[in-house]
């Protein structure tokens, strides 16, 4: 720690397995390392097993427990075997963290890490309950979504917040309609904020006649209504 404090001004120790450790062990570690140079204090949920209320429990414990410099930063790390690595991370900020530890598109190791487009997202959507600001510029998170996953071979599942192919689509007619009148009724962000083209109607079984006029007009055809059916002409 003291070696590598020489060469650089942040050196990052990270605990593993941190939140199933024993914890006044853990909090004497903290001190020790710290007094050798650490600056940064990674905790992580090696396995995901935590939830929202321990995680951030724990973080305050451990904060108001040991004898540490202000400008020491905590980090959190954790994975989504439960499917709670962003709800986790998002517990852990609220706790006092400053640096998470996350992944584009949560790949990592078994059900992968907390989700980078989904902590940078709830921060913006949700500011009034998660007043907190990243660096990260959300127009590229799409392009960045899309690199990852041609690089990997791992494309992302459809329904996947923020970057799945139907993350911001509506096949339901009464979802459909209201999208065409004012796009907040069921959209809680803009598609072109994390840099995906919007095109949100889906035409299926369950549409309605405002998104079949839609798609009419965007394709040049003329839509003309009469009393017992309606038709379509060029």
């Amino acid at each position: 720690m003291k070696l590598a404090r020489s060469y650089v001004a942040d050196v990052e120790f990270s605990a593993e397995d941190a939140l199933r450790s024993d914890i006044d062990f853990l909090c004497r570690v903290i001190e020790a390392v710290v007094k050798v140079g650490a600056t940064t204090i990674n905790l992580p949920d090696t396995v995901g097993y935590s939830t929202p209320d321990e995680i951030g429990q724990f973080f305050k414990t451990i904060r108001s427990r040991v004898s540490v410099p202000d400008n020491v930063i905590f980090s959190a790390h954790c994975h989504d075997d439960l499917g709670l690595a962003v709800a986790n991370t998002l517990a852990a900020v609220d706790a006092g963290v400053r640096q998470v530890e996350c992944t584009i598109n949560g790949i990592g190791e078994r059900a992968g890490n907390a989700a980078l487009e989904e902590i940078v997202m709830a921060f913006i959507v949700r500011a009034d309950r998660l007043p907190y600001e990243t660096a990260v510029k959300t127009r590229h998170i799409f392009a960045a979504s899309q690199l990852l996953g041609q690089l990997t071979g791992q494309g992302v599942q459809v329904n996947k917040a923020i970057v799945g192919r139907n993350a911001f689509a509506h096949e339901a007619g009464i979802h459909q309609d209201g999208i065409l009148k004012d796009r907040r009724t069921y959209e809680i962000m803009r598609a072109e904020d994390v840099g995906v083209p919007w095109d949100p109607l889906v035409l299926g079984k369950h549409s309605g006649r405002h998104a079949v006029q839609k798609r009419c007009s965007d394709l040049g055809l003329t839509w003309r209504a009469t009393r017992s059916s309606r038709s379509i002409a060029r």
